[in-house]
Order: C-alpha cells, then structure tokens, then sequence
C-alpha cells in the first residue's frame, strides 16, 4: 500500500510492507505498568496502536522522498527471501506486497538515488538488497546507500564477534558492490537532506531532516515505535541498546519540533504514522495531519 503526503516542495509516498500485530505492550515497553497501559488503551485502540488483547499494532514502512532533485528512500523495511527464523511474519517472506506499493507510488527500482537507513537493524534494511541467482545485490541499482558511520561501525564489531544476519545479508553486500556512503553527521544531500543525531535505540541512530533552509519533514526512524511513547518519552522498548539515552533523546526531538510546522514521519506509529508534534500535559502527541 502506498500512502501519499507533501510538506513544502517534497512529496512523501508510504510504502508499507506490513501493519500488524507486534508484541505485548507489557513486553516491549519494561518499564510501563499495568495501570498506566489501562489508561491509555481507549484512545490507543481507537488511533489502531493497540488490539483487544494489549498487542502493540506496528506499520512496517519505508518512505519515498521526493525533493526538487533526488528520489531518495528512507529505511527499506523487511525484504524477501530473508532467513529470519525468530520472526515468523519475516522469515523467508516471498510476498510482492512492497514492490506494489513501489509501483502504486509511480516508483521503480531504477528510479531510487537514494537509500538512507535511520541505523541497520533488521526491519531498516531488509530491501537493501534481494537475491539474485544465489547471491544478494542491491535491490536498487543506481542508489547510494547511506550509513551513518558511527551505526556502521557499532554493526561492523557486532557481527566480527558474532554473525549478524541482516549485517551480512542486507548491508555488507551493498558495501561490496561499492554502492554504500559511510558517512558523518555533516552530511547531507543537496539543500534538502540532512543528518540529525539520534542516539540509543542504537549507539549511530540517526533521524532525516528535509527541507530547504528549514525542517519541513523529519523522519524520525525507531526513536519512538507507539504513539505511547509521545505521551511518555521516558517509555523505552526493551530492544534499546541504551533505554536512558534513548528516553532524553526522544524528549529532546520532541520539544525541538513540538508546535512547529515540521511534519513527522514514524516509522511504526499505526497508520497514518505521520503528524505534527504537539505537547500534552508533561508529554506530547502527534496529530495526524489529513
């Protein structure tokens, strides 16, 4: 399914690969309880972030970007053929389900410049690269793929020490075939594209900003997963290589673009996973902009 927004001279396509069912809201997020979970559930089930059983509801997406210059891809969600054995909705996926959303987006392979992944954990670069013949190549033939360094690296030693599947199925051989930009935090593409630090879900996670001279877009990545997470920044999932740092930096993003016209892309907040960041009480939400 493929999703259209626009924010000053971009224009945004959802790609949505799945939107489904994840994992107890007690489970992911360890330091929510019972009675704070009770209290948030009617609004949560009505915005579709959570089901009759307290299953958090996750979109699994990328986004296209279009800017006056580039088509660039951010995040590229789960993939096929994957062996994902701890993920039974992932594992060896075979389904055309993103390559229609592609297509209904008017957007082909070979049209992609760009592929800027928020950090490389599994669900973030699944459509990297796609099997060919026995062998992984990058699905995107003539894009640069963009890494954060500091994100490279931490993955670089992780899988030296112990294979890490997407690493070596969905990165290295985009780094093989000479198609990755290892790149700093002062990177940036065109006046249109730029880096914005976001650390501790992962060590290098990064968030995208877009827009010239200002913010129009910013896609925020696994900074937040539910909106649950606007309401309490301190809420972090238990997949944080860092919960404490990830908690002041997702407040910290909030406030900066909080009450401003920025348009904030989730990338697991249940459809329509896009919204402008507003304060609510100690917290925020993100309304979703029609």
């Amino acid at each position: 399914m493929s999703l259209k927004l626009t924010a000053g001279d971009l224009s945004i396509h959802r790609i949505i690969e799945q939107e489904t069912t994840f994992l107890p809201a007690l489970d992911m997020l360890p330091t929510l309880t019972p009675e704070r979970l009770a209290e948030n559930k009617p609004w949560m089930k009505k915005a579709g972030a959570i089901d009759d059983n307290d299953v958090l509801i996750l979109c699994f997406q990328s986004y296209v970007v279009r800017t006056p210059h580039h088509t660039i891809l951010i995040d590229s969600c789960i993939g096929n053929d994957k062996p994902r054995p701890l993920r039974p909705k992932w594992h060896l996926k075979t389904d055309d389900t993103y390559m229609r959303a592609l297509s209904a987006a008017g957007v082909s392979v070979g049209d992609i410049d760009f592929v800027m992944c928020t950090h490389l954990h599994v669900d973030h670069v699944g459509w990297n690269t796609r099997l060919e013949n026995g062998r992984w190549v990058p699905t995107f033939p003539k894009a640069r793929y963009v890494f954060a360094k500091s994100e490279f690296d931490y993955w670089t030693e992780q899988h030296a020490k112990t294979e890490v599947a997407p690493f070596g199925d969905s990165v290295l051989p985009v780094v093989e075939a000479k198609r990755a930009e290892i790149v700093g935090h002062d990177f940036a593409i065109g006046d249109h594209a730029r880096i914005l630090p976001t650390p501790g879900h992962t060590p290098g996670h990064v968030a995208f900003t877009f827009g010239k001279a200002k913010d129009v877009a910013v896609f925020s990545g696994d900074l937040m997963h539910t909106p649950l997470q606007t309401r309490y920044p301190e809420l972090s999932p238990k997949f944080d290589v860092d919960p404490a740092q990830s908690a002041t930096t997702r407040r910290s993003f909030l406030e900066r673009y909080c009450d401003t016209d920025t348009l904030c892309c989730t990338a697991h907040f249940p459809s329509p996973s896009s919204g402008k960041i507003r304060r609510a009480g100690d917290g925020f939400t993100c309304e979703a902009v029609a």
